[in-house]
């Protein structure tokens, strides 16, 4: 996947500036596609050049313009082109599991830190994602909402970062209490 599809799925619930996009993007595609706010502004410059966007001028009083963005139909058509096509299997790249690979010749007590740090992390992503997906379906039941919401990809998606997270935070907690558990052992040994 490109930057461009995830920024252009970004963009079809509503018209956009490029600081809101990036909010946006922050707060929902970033749970599958990371992308810095400089990096979604070159990009929608590349889309609207492509014809994949159009970007329309908006005056406002008191502060400078501002311009919004939205999907054109080539657009949605290359996000229809995209969905066609097989998605790449997700290859996993963390610098933890390589410190993790290394734990029985590494100090432990650091490595316990990290894992404890992460899995911090991990709960707040979680917290965050409830939040929102909580948001997202209002009054409704989840399986309601996944039945009748009027946009159930965000929502999906969202269930896909949250997932994602309680597995990071589950396997971290595992992982520091086995090396501390190996510590106690090898202390009465």
């Amino acid at each position: 996947m490109a930057l461009r599809h995830a920024v252009l799925a970004a963009l079809l619930d509503a018209e956009l500036s490029g600081y809101q996009l990036a909010k946006v993007f922050d707060l929902g595609v970033a749970n599958f596609w990371h992308a810095q706010p400089q990096q979604v502004y070159a990009e929608l410059t590349r889309l609207e050049h492509d014809g994949l966007v159009a970007g329309r001028e908006v005056a406002q009083e008191g502060r400078p313009n501002k311009r919004l963005f939205r999907v054109t139909d080539a657009g949605q058509a290359e996000l229809e082109r995209f969905t066609a096509t097989a998605a790449k299997p997700t290859a996993m790249r963390d610098d933890l599991l390589v410190q993790v690979q290394a734990a029985d010749h590494v100090d432990d007590e650091t490595l316990i830190a990290r894992l404890t740090e992460r899995a911090a992390f991990a709960q707040s992503k979680i917290d965050l994602f409830s939040g929102l997906l909580r948001t997202m379906r209002g009054d409704r039941a989840e399986e309601e909402f996944l039945r009748y919401g009027e946009r159930v990809g965000p929502y999906l998606t969202c269930l896909a970062g949250l997932a994602f997270e309680q597995l990071n935070r589950d396997w971290c907690e595992r992982a520091a209490a086995v090396l501390k558990e190996r510590r106690k052992a090898h202390v009465r040994d």
